[in-house]
Protein backbone atom coordinates (compact mmCIF):
# COMPACT_ATOMS: atom_id res chain seq x y z
CA UNK A 1 0.00 0.00 0.00
CA UNK A 2 1.42 3.40 -0.98
CA UNK A 3 2.28 6.13 1.49
CA UNK A 4 -0.41 8.31 -0.11
CA UNK A 5 -3.14 5.78 0.69
CA UNK A 6 -1.74 5.21 4.15
CA UNK A 7 -2.17 8.93 4.86
CA UNK A 8 -5.85 8.15 5.39
CA UNK A 9 -4.94 6.33 8.63
CA UNK A 10 -5.55 9.14 11.10
CA UNK A 11 -5.04 7.57 14.52
CA UNK A 12 -2.34 9.26 16.61
CA UNK A 13 0.04 7.34 18.81
CA UNK A 14 -0.83 7.38 22.51
CA UNK A 15 1.48 9.58 24.57
CA UNK A 16 4.37 7.59 26.07
CA UNK A 17 6.57 8.19 29.08
CA UNK A 18 9.83 8.53 27.13
CA UNK A 19 11.24 9.06 23.65
CA UNK A 20 12.39 5.45 23.66
CA UNK A 21 8.88 4.20 24.35
CA UNK A 22 7.36 6.58 21.81
CA UNK A 23 9.69 5.43 19.04
CA UNK A 24 9.28 1.75 19.92
CA UNK A 25 5.50 2.13 19.76
CA UNK A 26 5.79 3.86 16.39
CA UNK A 27 7.93 1.06 14.93
CA UNK A 28 5.50 -1.53 16.24
CA UNK A 29 2.59 0.25 14.57
CA UNK A 30 4.28 0.87 11.22
CA UNK A 31 6.07 -2.45 10.79
CA UNK A 32 8.64 -2.72 7.97
CA UNK A 33 8.74 0.61 6.12
CA UNK A 34 11.12 2.58 3.92
CA UNK A 35 12.85 5.62 5.41
CA UNK A 36 10.47 7.93 3.54
CA UNK A 37 7.45 6.05 4.86
CA UNK A 38 8.93 6.18 8.35
CA UNK A 39 9.25 9.96 8.06
CA UNK A 40 5.83 10.70 6.56
CA UNK A 41 3.70 8.15 8.40
CA UNK A 42 5.66 8.62 11.61
CA UNK A 43 5.26 12.38 11.42
CA UNK A 44 1.56 11.91 10.90
CA UNK A 45 1.26 9.66 13.98
CA UNK A 46 3.04 11.84 16.58
CA UNK A 47 1.72 14.78 18.58
CA UNK A 48 4.18 17.63 18.03
CA UNK A 49 6.60 19.17 15.54
CA UNK A 50 9.48 18.18 17.83
CA UNK A 51 8.54 14.50 17.70
CA UNK A 52 8.09 14.81 13.93
CA UNK A 53 11.62 16.22 13.76
CA UNK A 54 12.93 13.21 15.68
CA UNK A 55 11.17 10.77 13.36
CA UNK A 56 12.53 12.52 10.25
CA UNK A 57 16.01 12.56 11.78
CA UNK A 58 15.84 8.81 12.39
CA UNK A 59 14.70 8.24 8.80
CA UNK A 60 17.67 10.24 7.48
CA UNK A 61 20.06 8.19 9.62
CA UNK A 62 18.71 5.00 8.02
CA UNK A 63 19.36 6.33 4.54
CA UNK A 64 22.88 7.25 5.61
CA UNK A 65 23.52 3.88 7.29
CA UNK A 66 21.11 1.22 5.97
CA UNK A 67 22.44 -1.31 8.50
CA UNK A 68 21.50 0.88 11.45
CA UNK A 69 19.84 -0.88 14.39
CA UNK A 70 16.09 -0.30 14.64
CA UNK A 71 16.41 1.62 17.90
CA UNK A 72 17.00 5.36 18.32
CA UNK A 73 20.38 6.66 17.18
CA UNK A 74 22.22 9.94 16.58
CA UNK A 75 25.05 11.35 14.51
CA UNK A 76 27.74 13.33 16.34
CA UNK A 77 29.84 15.56 14.12
CA UNK A 78 29.77 19.21 15.20
CA UNK A 79 32.46 20.64 17.46
CA UNK A 80 32.43 24.31 18.50
CA UNK A 81 29.65 24.97 15.93
CA UNK A 82 31.84 23.70 13.07
CA UNK A 83 31.74 20.70 10.75
CA UNK A 84 34.98 21.46 8.88
CA UNK A 85 37.32 18.47 9.18
CA UNK A 86 40.24 20.78 9.98
CA UNK A 87 38.33 22.22 12.96
CA UNK A 88 37.48 18.89 14.57
CA UNK A 89 39.56 17.63 17.47
CA UNK A 90 38.03 14.19 18.11
CA UNK A 91 40.61 11.57 17.10
CA UNK A 92 40.49 7.94 16.02
CA UNK A 93 43.54 5.70 16.49
CA UNK A 94 43.57 1.90 16.59
CA UNK A 95 39.76 1.84 16.89
CA UNK A 96 39.92 4.02 20.00
CA UNK A 97 38.22 7.42 20.20
CA UNK A 98 39.17 10.48 22.20
CA UNK A 99 37.45 13.85 22.11
CA UNK A 100 34.14 15.60 22.61
CA UNK A 101 31.04 16.34 20.57
CA UNK A 102 29.00 19.31 21.67
CA UNK A 103 25.47 18.54 20.50
CA UNK A 104 23.80 15.13 20.36
CA UNK A 105 20.11 15.04 19.46
CA UNK A 106 18.08 12.89 21.90
CA UNK A 107 21.36 11.70 23.36
CA UNK A 108 19.89 10.33 26.56
CA UNK A 109 17.53 8.10 24.53
CA UNK A 110 20.01 7.01 21.84
CA UNK A 111 21.04 3.37 21.71
CA UNK A 112 23.92 3.97 19.26
CA UNK A 113 25.96 6.93 18.06
CA UNK A 114 27.69 7.66 14.77
CA UNK A 115 30.78 9.75 15.49
CA UNK A 116 32.91 11.68 12.98
CA UNK A 117 36.58 11.64 13.96
CA UNK A 118 39.90 12.72 12.46
CA UNK A 119 41.90 9.70 11.32
CA UNK A 120 44.76 10.99 9.15
CA UNK A 121 48.38 10.21 9.94
CA UNK A 122 50.75 12.92 11.17
CA UNK A 123 51.53 15.45 8.46
CA UNK A 124 48.61 14.47 6.21
CA UNK A 125 45.63 16.61 5.25
CA UNK A 126 42.61 16.32 7.59
CA UNK A 127 40.57 13.19 6.91
CA UNK A 128 37.44 11.92 8.64
CA UNK A 129 36.20 8.47 9.51
CA UNK A 130 32.74 7.62 10.78
CA UNK A 131 32.55 5.14 13.63
CA UNK A 132 29.88 3.64 15.88
CA UNK A 133 29.93 3.76 19.68
CA UNK A 134 27.34 2.72 22.23
CA UNK A 135 26.28 4.79 25.26
CA UNK A 136 27.16 3.10 28.52
CA UNK A 137 30.25 1.40 27.15
CA UNK A 138 33.60 2.24 28.80
CA UNK A 139 34.85 5.68 27.79
CA UNK A 140 31.47 6.85 26.39
CA UNK A 141 29.70 9.45 28.54
CA UNK A 142 26.73 11.68 27.70
CA UNK A 143 26.33 14.94 29.61
CA UNK A 144 22.74 16.34 29.59
CA UNK A 145 22.39 19.87 28.24
CA UNK A 146 19.73 22.43 29.26
CA UNK A 147 16.53 22.38 27.18
CA UNK A 148 16.38 24.73 24.22
CA UNK A 149 13.40 26.87 23.24
CA UNK A 150 12.55 24.77 20.20
CA UNK A 151 11.09 21.27 20.63
CA UNK A 152 11.64 21.08 24.41
CA UNK A 153 10.45 17.45 24.44
CA UNK A 154 13.63 16.43 22.56
CA UNK A 155 16.66 16.29 24.83
CA UNK A 156 20.22 17.19 23.84
CA UNK A 157 23.55 16.06 25.25
CA UNK A 158 27.29 16.58 25.03
CA UNK A 159 29.34 13.47 24.22
CA UNK A 160 32.64 12.78 25.99
CA UNK A 161 34.96 10.09 24.59
CA UNK A 162 37.89 8.75 26.57
CA UNK A 163 39.76 5.96 24.78
CA UNK A 164 36.39 4.49 23.76
CA UNK A 165 36.36 1.34 21.63
CA UNK A 166 34.45 1.76 18.37
CA UNK A 167 33.47 0.15 15.07
CA UNK A 168 34.57 1.86 11.87
CA UNK A 169 32.20 2.22 8.92
CA UNK A 170 33.47 1.73 5.38
CA UNK A 171 34.10 4.80 3.24
CA UNK A 172 35.35 8.33 3.74
CA UNK A 173 33.76 9.96 6.77
CA UNK A 174 33.24 13.30 5.08
CA UNK A 175 32.24 12.41 1.51
CA UNK A 176 30.18 9.32 2.31
CA UNK A 177 28.53 10.42 5.56
CA UNK A 178 28.88 13.88 7.11
CA UNK A 179 28.52 15.90 3.91
CA UNK A 180 25.42 14.14 2.50
CA UNK A 181 23.73 13.84 5.88
CA UNK A 182 22.89 17.54 6.06
CA UNK A 183 20.80 17.29 2.89
CA UNK A 184 19.26 14.01 3.99
CA UNK A 185 18.29 15.53 7.32
CA UNK A 186 16.71 18.55 5.60
CA UNK A 187 14.67 16.34 3.28
CA UNK A 188 13.44 13.74 5.75
CA UNK A 189 12.70 16.20 8.54
CA UNK A 190 10.65 18.27 6.08
CA UNK A 191 8.83 15.10 5.00
CA UNK A 192 8.01 14.25 8.61
CA UNK A 193 6.85 17.79 9.32
CA UNK A 194 4.59 17.68 6.27
CA UNK A 195 3.16 14.40 7.57
CA UNK A 196 2.43 16.08 10.91
CA UNK A 197 0.83 19.08 9.21
CA UNK A 198 -1.31 16.85 7.01
CA UNK A 199 -2.57 15.05 10.12
CA UNK A 200 -3.42 18.44 11.63
CA UNK A 201 -5.28 19.35 8.44
CA UNK A 202 -7.42 16.22 8.74
CA UNK A 203 -7.98 16.53 12.48
CA UNK A 204 -9.17 20.14 12.24
CA UNK A 205 -10.81 20.33 8.84
CA UNK A 206 -8.41 22.67 7.08
CA UNK A 207 -9.39 23.88 3.58
CA UNK A 208 -9.07 21.22 0.92
CA UNK A 209 -6.78 23.46 -1.15
CA UNK A 210 -4.26 23.56 1.70
CA UNK A 211 -4.49 19.81 2.22
CA UNK A 212 -3.82 19.24 -1.48
CA UNK A 213 -0.82 21.56 -1.40
CA UNK A 214 0.61 19.54 1.50
CA UNK A 215 0.09 16.30 -0.44
CA UNK A 216 1.73 17.85 -3.50
CA UNK A 217 4.76 18.81 -1.41
CA UNK A 218 4.98 15.27 -0.07
CA UNK A 219 5.01 14.04 -3.66
CA UNK A 220 7.93 16.36 -4.40
CA UNK A 221 9.74 15.03 -1.34
CA UNK A 222 9.13 11.47 -2.53
CA UNK A 223 10.81 12.33 -5.83
CA UNK A 224 13.70 14.02 -4.01
CA UNK A 225 14.37 10.82 -2.03
CA UNK A 226 15.15 9.07 -5.33
CA UNK A 227 18.05 11.42 -6.05
CA UNK A 228 21.65 11.20 -4.88
CA UNK A 229 21.75 13.43 -1.80
CA UNK A 230 25.05 15.04 -2.79
CA UNK A 231 24.28 15.71 -6.46
CA UNK A 232 23.79 19.26 -7.74
CA UNK A 233 20.38 18.39 -9.20
CA UNK A 234 19.28 17.08 -5.81
CA UNK A 235 20.20 20.37 -4.11
CA UNK A 236 18.18 22.30 -6.71
CA UNK A 237 15.16 20.03 -6.28
CA UNK A 238 15.39 20.30 -2.50
CA UNK A 239 15.67 24.07 -2.78
CA UNK A 240 12.50 24.10 -4.86
CA UNK A 241 10.64 22.02 -2.28
CA UNK A 242 11.63 24.38 0.52
CA UNK A 243 10.54 27.39 -1.56
CA UNK A 244 7.13 25.77 -2.04
CA UNK A 245 6.91 25.10 1.68
CA UNK A 246 7.83 28.71 2.48
CA UNK A 247 4.92 29.82 0.27
CA UNK A 248 2.55 28.01 2.64
CA UNK A 249 3.46 30.24 5.61
CA UNK A 250 0.39 32.45 5.29
CA UNK A 251 -2.19 29.68 4.77
CA UNK A 252 -0.69 27.67 7.63
CA UNK A 253 -0.81 30.65 9.99
CA UNK A 254 -4.47 31.18 9.12
CA UNK A 255 -5.30 27.49 9.56
CA UNK A 256 -3.67 27.34 12.99
CA UNK A 257 -5.31 30.62 14.02
CA UNK A 258 -8.70 29.09 13.27
CA UNK A 259 -8.03 26.02 15.42
CA UNK A 260 -7.17 25.22 19.05
CA UNK A 261 -5.04 27.88 20.71
CA UNK A 262 -2.77 25.27 22.30
CA UNK A 263 -1.93 23.75 18.91
CA UNK A 264 -1.30 27.20 17.42
CA UNK A 265 1.11 27.98 20.27
CA UNK A 266 3.05 24.77 19.64
CA UNK A 267 3.35 25.66 15.95
CA UNK A 268 4.47 29.20 16.74
CA UNK A 269 7.14 27.79 19.06
CA UNK A 270 8.51 25.09 16.75
CA UNK A 271 7.90 26.31 13.20
CA UNK A 272 11.49 27.62 13.09
CA UNK A 273 12.84 24.06 13.13
CA UNK A 274 12.99 24.03 9.35
CA UNK A 275 15.02 27.24 9.18
CA UNK A 276 17.82 26.12 11.52
CA UNK A 277 20.07 24.97 8.66
CA UNK A 278 18.79 27.39 6.03
CA UNK A 279 22.12 29.20 5.64
CA UNK A 280 24.08 26.04 4.86
CA UNK A 281 21.27 24.79 2.61
CA UNK A 282 21.35 28.06 0.65
CA UNK A 283 25.10 27.76 0.14
CA UNK A 284 24.66 24.25 -1.24
CA UNK A 285 21.91 25.51 -3.53
CA UNK A 286 24.00 28.44 -4.80
CA UNK A 287 26.86 26.10 -5.63
CA UNK A 288 24.51 23.66 -7.37
CA UNK A 289 22.96 26.41 -9.47
CA UNK A 290 26.43 27.53 -10.51
CA UNK A 291 27.47 23.95 -11.32
CA UNK A 292 24.40 23.36 -13.49
CA UNK A 293 24.63 26.84 -15.06
CA UNK A 294 20.96 27.48 -14.33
Amino acid sequence: MSWLKLLNVRERLPLAASLTDTYAALLERLGPVSPFELAVLGGQAVHSPGLAFLVGYQAALRVLWPSAPPSLGAICATEQHSLRPADLQTRLADLRLNGRKDFVTAGDAADWLLVAARSESAGQAPRLSLVVVYPGEPGVRLEPLPPIALMPEISHSRLHLDNALCERLAGDGWDAYVKPFRSLEDLYVLSAMLGWLYACSQDHGWPQALQLRLVGLLGSCAEATRQCADAAASHVLLGGVFEQFAALAGPLEQAFANGPAELAAVWQRDRGLLTLASGARQKRLDKAVETLAL
